[in-house]
């Protein structure tokens, strides 16, 4: 699977593999404004920061992940960071038209944040367009999930805007950033929706 080499670029922003050079980009982008990520586990500080990028590059390695610093195309500013992870490939039998696939069938996109400079600008509806791209086109992926604490309503608003279908809440589905049971608002993009999904974050992020 792709490691080190994949770079996923757009008008707006790039998505550069995350390495331990991010670091400090990424520590000063957290710093901007903490009090956005109440509900998302952004750690603070650098030491906190090198943990956060070995355990990205841990999921990595063991090829459950794909870990991408978000990079500002017009002046190389950090501005967050976002991943594919939870990435499956299913047991299709011998025969099967997907057996022999290497690409994943389904996967998840999450740990997604930004500074607040990047807040309501067109960068995380260009790496959303950026990584959807990348999971339907090429990966040939059958499903996206997109899961965010049940308490985000600005999270939950902008994946229902892109399009993506509620499937349900997961009760005390993962710990949240506030250290207690999180409640997970789970949503998916399937491959059959995808075409209608791209035009929608196109024409967002074309307003933006």
């Amino acid at each position: 699977m792709e490691t080190e080499s994949l770079v996923l670029s757009g008008t707006q922003i790039r998505l550069e593999p995350l390495e331990p050079r991010h670091a400090e980009g990424l520590a000063a982008a957290a710093a901007d404004d903490p009090s956005l990520y109440q509900w998302s586990p952004v750690p603070q500080g650098r030491i906190a920061m090198d943990d956060y990028i070995e355990t990205a590059l841990a999921w990595r390695d063991a090829g459950t992940a794909l870990p991408f610093a978000i990079v500002r195309i017009e002046n190389g500013e950090i501005i967050g960071s976002t991943r594919f992870w939870n990435i499956e490939r299913w047991a299709w039998p011998q025969g099967h038209a997907r057996h022999s696939r290497i690409h994943p069938d389904a996967c998840e996109i999450g740990y997604t944040w930004l500074t607040r400079s990047a807040i309501r600008t067109a960068a995380n509806t260009e790496a959303k367009l950026l990584m959807l791209t990348y999971a339907f086109e090429t990966w040939q992926a059958l499903r996206v999930c997109l899961h965010t604490d049940a308490r985000n309503q600005r999270s939950r608003a902008a994946i229902e805007r892109i399009g993506g279908k509620l499937e349900g809440v997961l009760r005390a589905h993962r710990m949240a950033a506030d250290y207690t049971p999180r409640d997970s608002v789970r949503y998916s993009i399937i491959a059959a929706e995808w075409l209608d999904v791209k035009r929608r974050l196109t024409l967002l992020r074309d307003r933006a």
